[in-house]
């Protein structure tokens, strides 16, 4: 192929012109570097964030009392639950722009008078934030071992004028120990009286690998037609009233935040042998999103 030699004045001004419209890239000494495309549009994000906490409070501080309240107390919870909830900085503190929520095998008395042989901590907005529909995620490292149950999860604002199930729940994350590769997402709301309806779908993770290994992002897209459900950037759930079954779809008014770490219960069983404690749950970020 024959080359085209250009006489050095005529080869300096077409390089300018080329770079003066993004085609080529000068450096400093007047060399050609690169050529290269022009840059993709920005597209604008179909989300436009509502309510946060990224816990980048000092080491040592107590969750944000304008952010978090607490579920104090013990008796199962519906769920036969072995600990007591606490507000202690012991089972609720900020480590190194985490929430931790430390789960740990103590005997303890709690709010209610009862002694049990484990504490732990429930946080919620309860009273604070909630919102109707948007995208709603958190990024977190669920604790590990049989026994364990951490949770990312959502209930309906009017939960104390109607009770559960009437008032909705939402599981964005659910886990149990004797399941270390698998998270749930799922939905409960009142079928025919006061009989709960349960829409469940599970996660796997390639086989060998534990969710407490790492941080996963849990997310839900909640719409007025759908609810979908993530890990990472994976959607696995997408949920809608048609799939109820003919129960109420009580998923249209606003919700409130939780996180737990419950230890014990009818659905992962009691902490074994092999059950190591304190077991922690670390939360990076909650983050909530509004569509544009």
């Amino acid at each position: 192929m024959r080359r085209l030699v250009l006489p050095p004045l005529g080869c300096c001004v077409l390089l300018f012109l080329l770079a003066s419209v993004g085609f080529v890239t000068l450096g400093a000494s007047g060399c050609l570097h690169t050529f290269r495309d022009p840059p993709p549009p920005i597209l604008p994000s179909p989300w436009v964030i509502t309510w946060h906490d990224e816990f980048d409070q000092p080491d040592g501080s107590r969750p944000d009392r304008t952010k978090w309240t607490y579920d104090l107390g013990g008796g199962g919870w519906g769920n036969q639950e072995l600990e007591s909830y606490t507000d202690r900085a012991e089972n609720a503190q900020i480590e190194k722009g985490n929430l931790v929520i430390t789960a740990r095998a103590e005997h303890f008395t709690g709010s209610d008078g009862i002694a049990r042989e484990y504490t732990s901590a429930r946080l919620k907005t309860l009273g604070l934030f909630s919102q109707k529909y948007g995208r709603f995620e958190a990024r977190i490292r669920i604790p590990a071992g049989q026994g364990m149950w951490p949770a990312f999860w959502m209930m309906g604002d009017d939960i104390e004028r109607v009770d559960w199930p009437r008032c909705g729940e939402i599981d964005i994350m659910e886990n149990v120990g004797k399941e270390p590769g698998v998270v749930h997402g799922s939905l409960h709301g009142p079928e025919r009286g006061s009989l709960p309806k349960d829409l469940m779908q599970s996660f796997a993770l390639p086989a060998e690998q534990h969710f407490s290994d790492d941080f996963h992002l849990y997310a839900i897209e909640w719409q007025p037609d759908t609810i979908r459900f993530y890990v990472d950037s994976s959607l696995y759930a997408s949920f809608d009233p048609r799939k109820a079954d003919g129960g109420p779809w009580v998923f249209d008014h606003s919700f409130f935040i939780l996180l737990n770490a419950a230890v014990g219960g009818d659905w992962p069983g009691a902490p074994d042998s092999t059950t190591q404690f304190p077991q922690s749950m670390l939360v990076d970020y909650v983050r909530v999103y509004t569509a544009r």
